[in-house]
């Protein structure tokens, strides 16, 4: 019988986990990491007894994570004989199923950068603060929409909650001063979903779709997948835009917001008119993915263009499992958009829209959206301060309210390499090379604050300079 493992392993684990998640989560999440990566297959476990002394936890909270990792597959346990470690086996790949023909546009998607399997960690990009968030205020309000209230919340929707919609529009007026008609508001499954809407109503397999480099990965796949020609000219807030192939016509051109993705700095609505006046696309489509609500006069959007498209999400504002986001069309589109989102995407989530219209009406996204950015500025301004000071890094974003942040290196750099050692000391970034046309050699990494705060941020960030420098450095 092989001998039982040490917990040490499990100790360095949990000690690496962010304060700010619960016990319990911090907990399971280290017994995951340390069965798959620590303890050899087959081992057995030191006793629950152990455990709950060695992490001073309470026999119900390891109970709690034990029985989730059954449910997995990642433990089992013998009666009478203790708890055993099994990892996941991967077959061998058969002639039948080890390469199946993918369309050239999914093998594309899959050969471009793509959302992480790991969705927590110190610095992963694009996830907010959760364990602030008022959540006993946003389940308070979730149970006081009953069914008995209203049960058209448990049906589909044509173009969403007009509640909401409002709500949406006056929020708009609020924060960027923009001007639109409740009636121009489409309600979506959060942005992806609202650019999926986009990309289907307004372009064919091969029209030409402008983005600028480094780009939103995420809607580059999503053009990619409905046939787009995408086309990257390199932004800088210098230089503003390359040049780009007048003589080829643009169907449509994509911006993130008044906050670039990724580089996280502010845009200019300077450099993206004389783009557009260039180049003269179809439409143009904005991601106003983050915003920070003092720049707003960098978006190009006009409620009464007919040509001018939003689109925007309150998962980075609020929670990401949200998944409740805006399109704003122009008043000819809207129609066809709408029916097209209901033949395509259907509707759901009735129940979310009309809660999240009441925390709206009652100032609570207001309030939570001052405080919190407050927040955010004090963090970014940590992690600049130390970021700044490692060799090999060329720029540093500047602290803004917003939850990304951006490090560029110096030429040469593999952004690849750096990003992959510092996920084996438990740093959880993204390079910025796969997001860049080919012609645009910038790398550095892509970072996030959004898990970490105080203390804990402090430390880490420390800890991130030293594993940077080392690996810049080596």
């Amino acid at each position: 019988m092989p001998p039982q493992v040490s917990p040490a392993p499990l100790l360095a684990r949990v000690s690496q986990q962010p304060e700010r998640l619960g016990k319990g989560v911090r907990i399971e999440q280290a017994l995951r990491l340390t069965i798959l990566h620590d303890w050899p297959d087959g081992s057995r476990m030191p006793s629950h007894r152990l455990l709950c002394q060695e992490l001073k936890v309470a026999r119900d909270t390891l109970a709690q994570a034990m029985r989730r990792l059954g449910e997995e597959g990642l433990i089992f346990t013998g009666q009478g004989q203790g708890t055993w470690t099994r990892r996941p086996v991967t077959p061998d790949p058969t002639p039948a199923d080890a390469a199946p023909r993918l369309s050239t546009r999914a093998a594309a998607i899959l050969d471009a950068p793509s959302a992480s399997a790991i969705q927590s960690g110190a610095f992963m990009p694009g996830i907010p603060d959760i364990t602030q968030f008022p959540m006993a205020k946003w389940r308070e309000l979730y149970a006081s929409v009953t069914v008995p209230r209203n049960a058209l919340l448990l049906s589909y929707s044509g173009g969403g909650y007009g509640p909401l919609k409002r709500a949406i529009r006056d929020f708009l007026w609020r924060w960027r001063r923009l001007e639109c008609e409740t009636d121009q508001i489409i309600i979506t499954e959060g942005t992806h979903n609202g650019i999926e809407l986009c990309a289907l109503a307004l372009t064919d397999v091969g029209d030409r779709v402008l983005m600028e480099s480094p780009c939103y990965w995420g809607a580059r796949n999503v053009f990619t997948a409905v046939g787009a020609r995408v086309d990257q000219l390199a932004w800088s807030p210098e230089a503003g835009h390359a040049p780009g192939e007048a003589n080829a016509p643009v169907r449509l051109a994509y911006f993130t917001g008044s906050h670039h993705y990724p580089l996280s700095v502010p845009t200019s609505r300077a450099h993206r008119q004389a783009l557009c006046a260039r180049l003269a696309p179809d439409f143009v489509l904005e991601d106003d993915y983050e915003f920070t609500g003092e720049d707003g006069a960098n978006l190009m959007f006009d409620g009464r263009s007919p040509r001018h498209l939003l689109v925007g999400s309150f998962s980075k504002l609020m929670f990401p499992g949200l998944r409740l986001g805006y399109l704003v069309a122009p008043r000819g589109l809207v129609a066809p958009l709408n029916q097209l989102r209901s033949e395509v995407f259907r509707e759901g989530r009735l129940l979310d829209q009309a809660a999240l219209a009441q925390f709206i009406a009652e100032g609570e996204l207001d309030a939570w959206y001052r405080r919190i950015q407050r927040d955010y500025l004090a963090r970014q301004q940590v992690m600049h301060d130390q970021l700044v000071q490692v060799p090999g890094v060329l720029h540093v974003s500047p602290p803004s309210h917003s939850i990304s942040l951006c490090v560029q290196f110096k030429p040469g750099v593999d952004d690849r390499r750096v990003a992959s050692r510092l996920l084996q000391s438990h740093l959880i970034t993204r390079p910025l090379s796969p997001t860049c046309a080919p012609d645009d050699p910038r790398s550095g990494l892509i970072l996030g604050i959004g898990m970490l705060s105080g203390n804990t941020l402090a430390s880490e960030a420390v800890r991130l300079r030293h594993v940077l420098t080392r690996c810049l450095m080596g």
